[in-house]
């Protein structure tokens, strides 16, 4: 793609911080920035913030290009985490619904291993799903979203030695990061009854062995390390291996299954250096639901929301399936216009491009 209007800067003033050399063209099929962006960013980045920061930035529908190396999503993913106030991600289980995720604005998400048992198996969360599941399912939405994602590695899927091999799986499927826990096999879902885990020193060992996958690897992962201890045992003993996994490297530390606020800002006040992650149970579960600054005011970073797109997706196919037994189609209102489901699948940029290699024989 030969740009007709194009200049080199160094944008320092992105909405994350970002530095590097980008290159703007107005020569793309769409002008539609918006609808664009996704394909050349990992974050939320607007014309009007690059025009007031880069001086080649002068043609109002240009799109930009980066000449230098695509930050990877790890970094985008720390870039959010070391950016001021809380950050809230719903949670994906397929492509689809990632994609949706970006087009509403989050700057990130992750994937719930409760709704991609629920949506690829019609399992419930109980460790049904397999490693190779989950790396397969998580490749498809790393694949289709420019925002990164944090992947949800269960247990490690076995010891020190399968949590290696995990982390070095979820990185190759392009993930941001990847939540471990400290339960046995096989696992239990939050906020359910039987959770159990295994001991401090095998909790702590897959830590380590996660971050000494990161290092041979090269790679800059998150590691969101999340014990299940609270529900288990106690709150004391979930405490004490947060502390734990601060210090044998995780770079974000999550309690599930939290009773209060106060627990929850006991959970705070652990490793303050240390982002949080709050786990948002929506429909009932253990801990209180809290607005995103109630959240940042007990000292949480991120927030995750892990049923709400299953959940209403389980609810509208049931909706639509009452009307069409009853022989109606869904009203209008209820589901979006064909027109609008193809340009969210990318049927208009598809026939844009497909321009570019039209022949005369076709």
């Amino acid at each position: 793609m030969k740009p007709l209007v194009s200049g080199v800067c160094s944008c320092r003033d992105y909405s994350v911080s970002l530095a590097h050399s980008c290159t703007f063209s107005n020569s793309f099929p769409n002008s539609n920035v918006k609808s664009q962006r996704s394909f050349f960013f990992p974050y939320n980045l607007t014309f009007q913030t690059l025009k007031t920061t880069c001086p080649a930035a002068r043609v109002p529908q240009s799109v930009v290009t980066c000449s230098a190396e695509r930050t990877s999503p790890a970094k985008s993913l720390r870039l959010i985490l070391d950016s001021p106030g809380i950050h809230q991600g719903p949670a994906c289980f397929d492509a689809l619904s990632a994609k949706l995720v970006e087009r509403a604005g989050f700057n990130y998400c992750f994937t719930s291993g409760f709704s991609i048992s629920a949506a690829r198996l019609a399992l419930p969360d109980t460790g049904f799903i397999s490693y190779g599941e989950m790396v397969d399912q998580g490749q498809l939405i790393t694949q289709a979203v420019s925002i990164p994602v944090i992947g949800d590695g269960d247990n490690g899927y076995g010891n020190a030695m399968n949590v290696k091999r995990t982390v070095k799986g979820y990185i190759k499927a392009g993930f941001a990061g990847i939540i471990l826990e400290d339960q046995v096999s096989p696992k239990a879902c939050g906020h359910t009854r039987g959770r159990k885990v295994v001991s401090r020193e095998e909790a702590v060992m897959r830590i380590k062995a996660a971050v000494d996958a990161r290092e041979e690897t090269g790679s800059d992962i998150v590691i969101v390390a999340r014990t299940d201890s609270r529900q288990a045992i106690s709150l004391d003993e979930s405490l004490w291996r947060s502390r734990a996994f601060a210090d044998a490297g995780a770079d974000v530390l999550f309690i599930d299954a939290l009773t209060s606020r106060e627990e929850m800002k006991s959970f705070c006040e652990v490793a303050p250096q240390v982002p949080k992650m709050a786990n948002m149970l929506e429909g009932g579960g253990k801990t209180p639901i809290l607005s995103p600054s109630e959240l940042e005011e007990l000292g949480y970073k991120v927030v995750v929301y892990p049923l709400s797109l299953i959940g209403v997706a389980i609810q509208a196919m049931q909706d639509s399936l009452t009307a069409i037994k009853g022989g109606r189609i869904p009203p209008p209102g209820t589901m979006p216009t064909f027109e609008e489901i193809k340009e969210i699948l990318g049927f208009n940029l598809y026939y844009e491009e497909e321009k570019r290699y039209a022949t005369s024989t076709s």
